[in-house]
């Protein structure tokens, strides 16, 4: 019993852990969730809502907490010992989801309870779940003979073992290139304070000179402004290869393997595609639907895209001759043509957005929006002793959420920006359990001489992941299984991707875009530069967004066993959407951890849907002001509070009085007038 993890705690225990309780607890958690199923199981009374269904969603969680932290860590602060661990686990766990998945005995007790669900009086929100419970045992094999059962349980362990191997690939290779540059004359173009961290990054590993790497506050500022060609060709061939050098690192296999895995699981469950699987529990409903919507908004991108290229093409032949533009061209020219067009430049607006400043403008404006407080303490156990900690309570002072926030990159931390959670919210035994929400992000660290300056992009980010953060925390619904953020995979982003709205207004950047040097707020100007900057390149961004979105669906939604080459693949996919030339050194779907690692199989094209969603939404705030109580109490009640509880569609015409209209969407990028 002196495994901290298998003590009461309500707060992860971080300092008091150590990787080896980890198995053992895991393995206790999986022990305890299947007594807590035998009980469910051998209940000599009839099957009720109440001993079958809500039973179930309680059950399991211990284990749900240790996993939480464990894979959380797994992401933000991993190690070897970790990743071994990982691997171990993972089967287990896998295993495990599958005993209840297939448990026929289970399962006709639920299907007892649902065969009755008109005469059992329900609530909306305990007949979504008994729905959801009925769905994802139907769905995944419940119904099964026995010998189709046992293939699933070795596609899921095996699909559960390469996802592992093809996130820890990915980080490794990131880790493992490192650019030394030793002479002054090569960091030309960079700004003041990407030289400044390189110089740190470089002392930080004991070398003398200038150290630049693939995380992101490293290669985005070199490959928007380093004049130097060729080194700025060697950092996007080493960024666009990762897990594609025919190595130990390698990833083509891995990729072929789950896409081929998850297409005989789902033909084993009897649908068509992993994409027909995945797209039954989502708005889209289906492949063609998804395909649809792609070619609606391709069609009018398109255009507009190869007219912007076109111009990127003969600016860059104007200033620099130029020939033939490539793709470690695009952000460096895109850069200088944006501060020719807008005299707007990324250099200029970093000042006014110091991280701190940032956290304290998603604070105010959660609180002018939501009636939040956030207080920082300190009186939490962190993982890092980067991670900032805040109790979150309403007005009244009553306790919402425990929010971490964890910004800036490490070696054992994955590229990227997501929000999890430690802690799910739930009512249980009369009591309202309020969730520990947290985001993870790989934002410009502070230097000697400056602090934390982000990008204009860094701060959407920022606000995006709150976007989600706020989806958990203010969750207000009965059953863990419909809380928060569990809710179909393409309305999961409209709370991230509306929130990102409020950095473009004037009423809010007033809040906290202020010169960390002289407290200056960022002049009306600037601000009017940033709105009219904002549909820039739009054309070109959204082809890249549902080019990503096409070659998901290009490995999900047909048989992939004709597929030999991941590359021969990809370039056939993209035909329809790229404006570069091919790189031929250069693979995406080797390092597209979204769909490969994360939870985005059949589901990319969901950040696009969302957007139409967003926009629709955002559009409806700015009719009655952007802080108008009123509209952000219908949004809070109707879609950040409700969950999983009810369809997306029926509570978003809840919030919004109407369906979506795209319309909104191309408005706002600019496409449509």
């Amino acid at each position: 019993m002196n495994n901290p993890l298998l003590q009461l705690f309500d707060i992860a225990p971080f300092s008091k852990i150590s990787t080896d309780h980890f198995l053992p607890a895991i393995k206790n958690g999986i022990s305890l969730a299947k007594k807590e199923i035998e009980t469910i199981v051998s209940n000599p009374d009839l099957p009720t809502f109440t001993n079958t269904i809500e039973a179930l969603d309680y059950s399991g969680e211990l284990l749900d907490r240790v996993t939480s932290i464990f894979f959380n860590l797994n992401s933000a602060e991993t190690n070897e010992e970790i990743q071994k661990i990982a691997q171990e686990a993972s089967p287990l766990l896998s295993e495990f989801s599958n005993d209840i998945a297939l448990n026929l005995d289970l399962f006709k007790k639920i299907e007892t309870v649902y065969s009755q669900k008109e005469t059992l009086d329900l609530t909306t929100e305990q007949l979504q779940l008994l729905d959801k419970r009925y769905k994802s045992f139907s769905r995944n094999g419940a119904n099964l003979p026995d010998q189709k059962k046992e293939k699933l349980r070795a596609i899921d362990k095996e699909l559960s073992s390469l996802s592992l191997k093809f996130g820890e690939n990915v980080l490794a290779e990131t880790n493992k290139f490192e650019m030394l540059l030793t002479d002054e004359s090569d960091l030309s173009g960079l700004p003041e304070g990407a030289k400044e961290a390189a110089k740190a990054m470089a002392k930080e590993k004991g070398k003398e000179g200038w150290l630049i790497t693939l995380d992101y506050p490293s290669y985005i500022p070199f490959i928007t402004y380093a004049d130097n060609r060729a080194l700025r060709k060697k950092l996007a061939l080493a960024f666009g290869s990762k897990g594609f050098h025919n190595d130990e690192l390698d990833n083509q296999d891995t990729v072929l393997q789950i896409a081929n895995l998850r297409h005989q699981r789902a033909e084993l469950l009897g649908y068509a595609s992993h994409a027909h699987y995945v797209l039954e529990e989502r708005m889209a409903e289906t492949p063609d639907k998804v395909f649809s919507f792609l070619e609606e908004i391709l069609q009018k991108a398109k255009p507009a895209a190869e007219r912007e290229f076109k111009q990127l093409e003969s600016f860059a032949k104007d200033l620099d001759e130029i020939d033939q533009l490539q793709k470690w061209d695009g952000a460096y020219y895109s850069e200088k043509l944006k501060q020719k067009l807008f005299d707007l430049d990324d250099e200029k607006l970093k000042p006014y957005f110091k991280l701190e400043n940032v956290i304290d403008g998603v604070f105010t404006i959660a609180s002018k929006l939501f009636g939040l407080n956030f207080e920082p303490t300190s009186e939490v156990d962190i993982y890092s002793e980067e991670v900032k900690t805040y109790d979150v309570t309403d007005q009244d002072g009553n306790p919402i959420a425990l929010f971490y926030a964890d910004f800036h990159p490490r070696p054992g931390k994955r590229n990227g920006a997501w929000m999890t959670s430690y802690k799910s919210q739930m009512k249980k035994n009369g009591k309202n359990i309020r969730p520990h929400v947290s985001i993870v992000c790989n934002f410009t660290k502070p230097t000697p001489s400056k602090p934390s300056l982000l990008t204009f992009n860094e701060v959407t980010t920022l606000f995006h992941e709150f976007g989600h953060a706020l989806h958990g925390m203010l969750a207000n619904t009965k059953y863990p299984g419909l809380s928060g953020t569990s809710v179909y995979w393409d309305f999961v982003e409209l709370p991230s991707q509306v929130f990102e709205n409020w950095c473009y207004e004037k009423e809010a950047l007033e809040l906290f875009a202020k010169h960390y040097e002289t407290g200056e707020v960022i002049p009306m100007e600037l601000i009017e530069k940033i709105k009219k900057s904002s549909t820039y390149m739009e054309g070109m961004a959204t082809l890249r967004q549902l080019s990503f979105g096409l070659l998901d669906m290009s490995w999900h939604s047909k048989n992939p066993k004709d597929i030999k080459s991941v590359k021969v693949h990809e370039k056939k996919t993209f035909a329809g959407t790229s404006l570069y030339p091919d790189v031929e050194e250069n693979c995406m779907s080797t390092s597209f951890s979204h769909i490969f690692q994360g939870g985005y199989s059949a589901g990319y094209y969901s950040y696009k849907w969302a957007e139409v969603l967003d926009a629709d939404a955002f559009e409806y705030f700015k009719e009655n002001g952007i802080f108008d109580p009123e509209i952000a109490g219908k949004f809070k009640e109707h879609v950040l509070s409700k969950g999983g509880t009810e369809n997306p569609m029926t509570l978003y015409k809840r919030f919004r009085g109407q369906e979506p209209k795209p319309e909104a969407l191309l408005r706002r990028a600019g496409l449509i007038k």
